[in-house]
């Protein structure tokens, strides 16, 4: 939906939002402004502190005038950013995320480390961008790396800085030098990919699209989603991908999340971060005694935040427990993920067992990714009954409700258009575009054997038995769209040599092009065109 909008005009959207962000880092800093809504004096105000006990522990806590800094950044940027990731995918958040645009920088400013490489037949130096090695440790485990870094902001949050300004700006600052330095050291998103704990809840929330994303693998641009990009002199936008991922959810998220389907890291985050984010919101009754505490917004401006980490960390039936809080955060955040982690690998294996049982013939596949979608569906919507609810709760009940309806709708919608999907579909509606577009080239009039319909309105099945019952479409014509499609597909960087048997399995089925066909198709594409035979499996590097 945004990928076809100007790089010129995104290039300011993240500046204009990486200013905000900036000037909302000083506020927490210094804002002698803001605590005026807060006083309980201003009857007009919605802010205002109306000096009704709120219970920790059994115990009211103080109150005071206070900065709306944090409120705002926990109580509204956050659940925006989430709201983005379902709604309009990552297509849209990598393209104006503050974070994304800071890391950046020296690209921009032409200062990223480069390696000094000499031909050893020439002699002649040059310099390369510095890319995450797949096969490397981070390579192999940045999942884990973002998920660590992702569990230790939910614990630092209710420890340190949901109330903090000051360790707050420290935070933010430390990840935003740490941004800067990953985009000197290396090439591309690498921050995005490698790094920030934010890709966690991306592929939670966007994967394998969102709501309103375009679909990479059926269009016919050659700049796709958020794909990396640079506008030229005379106003076009030209790919700027540097293959610092393969496959990358910025050039297809669906390619992307197929890929990593039936990685072990897949479920560990999946379900981890389902158990992860109930945690964290269970933690604040389990702390407090009370829902009042969470919902009244007090913990993003409570002043004595700090003071606590050596206190009883829960209150559970009118007691205490003796367990000092720096240590009940981290662990009651890991109970809940490893809990939700067991409990997500067990419905796997039931319902593995029960599609065996029943004969349902649905794939491994499949089966997780339908057990995934429902996990994105239950935790979007358990994250809004929490996240920002202290500021939406001061608004008319009127608007509550329909705030409320329209996130179940739109979740709605999206849980519809996922479930249905499957590694198979994708597959073929990647090659069937192709094959239309090589349909398309031959001099044959289409409409008149369609009864007025277009290529476009046939589905995949209906490509492939129009191919083979067109008057005059012999096996030699069949054997030239075919390579054409191959041919299409490499080039792009869809399939490379190795992976095209399989993925072209299903065309190969339709059209009665046997294996050895396809190897003869191969060999011949290699002789013509010896570079498509190097190309790596990733869509417009």
């Amino acid at each position: 939906m945004f990928f076809s909008t100007s790089e010129r005009r995104m290039h300011l959207i993240r500046l204009f939002l990486t200013i905000a962000w900036i000037g909302l880092i000083i506020s927490l800093l210094y804002d002698p402004w803001t605590p005026i809504l807060t006083e309980p004096e201003q009857i007009w105000s919605p802010l205002r502190l109306t000096n009704n006990c709120i219970q920790v522990q059994g115990k009211c806590l103080s109150q005071q005038p206070y900065p709306l800094g944090t409120t705002l950044f926990w109580g509204a940027v956050i659940p925006i950013s989430v709201f983005i990731l379902l709604v309009f995918g990552h297509e849209l958040w990598r393209r104006i995320c503050p974070l994304s645009f800071i890391s950046q920088i020296p690209r921009a400013l032409g200062w990223q480390r480069q390696l000094k490489r000499e031909n050893p037949k020439t002699g002649k130096i040059r310099y390369e961008l510095v890319r995450v090695k797949p096969d490397s440790w981070l390579g192999k485990n940045y999942s884990y790396v973002q998920f660590t870094w992702l569990f230790a902001g939910l614990c630092g949050r209710i420890l340190f800085f949901n109330a903090d300004r000051l360790v707050l700006i420290l935070w933010l600052l430390l990840t935003i030098i740490f941004a800067i330095t990953v985009g000197y050291l290396y090439s591309g998103k690498s921050w995005c990919n490698y790094f920030c704990p934010m890709a966690i809840p991306q592929k939670i929330y966007s994967e394998p699209s969102g709501l309103f994303t375009s679909q990479a693998h059926t269009s016919d641009q050659l700049i796709t989603q958020s794909m990396c990009r640079i506008t030229l002199p005379d106003g076009k936008e030209q790919s700027a991908c540097v293959a610092c991922q393969n496959p990358c959810i910025d050039i297809d998220s669906e390619q992307a999340y197929w890929a990593d389907l039936k990685k072990p890291e897949a479920s560990f985050l999946r379900y981890g971060y389902v158990g992860l984010v109930i945690g964290y919101f269970i933690y604040y009754y389990l702390y407090a005694g009370n829902w009042e505490y969470y919902f009244s917004g007090a913990w993003a401006w409570q002043t004595d935040q700090l003071t606590s980490l050596f206190k009883p960390g829960f209150y559970i039936f009118g007691k205490t427990i003796n367990i000092p809080k720096i240590i009940a955060v981290p662990m009651t955040l890991s109970m809940f993920t490893a809990i939700a982690y067991v409990l997500g690998r067990f419905a796997e294996k039931k319902a593995k067992a029960y599609s065996r049982r029943h004969n349902l013939n649905i794939s491994s596949d499949t089966i997780r990714h339908r057990i995934f979608t429902l996990c994105t569906f239950s935790i979007f919507n358990f994250f809004f009954i929490f996240s920002g609810r202290p500021l939406i709760q001061l608004l008319p009940l009127w608007i509550q409700y329909i705030y409320d309806l329209v996130l179940v709708l739109l979740s709605t919608l999206w849980i519809y258009k996922t479930w249905s999907r499957n590694p198979d579909i994708y597959s073929r509606e990647s090659v069937a575009n192709r094959f239309r577009k090589q349909l398309e080239k031959l001099q044959i009039n289409l409409p008149k054997f369609l009864d007025g319909r277009s290529i476009e309105d046939l589905n995949t099945h209906e490509v492939y038995i129009l191919a083979k019952v067109l008057p005059g479409f012999t096996k030699d014509k069949l054997y030239q769209v075919y390579k054409g499609v191959l041919r299409e597909a490499m080039e792009e960087g869809f399939v490379n040599y190795s992976g095209s048997l399989e993925v072209f399995q299903q065309m190969r089925q339709e059209l009665e092009i046997t294996e050895d066909e396809h190897s003869q198709i191969l060999n011949e594409l290699g002789i013509e065109e010896p570079e498509l035979l190097n190309t790596n499996p990733q869509r417009n590097l």
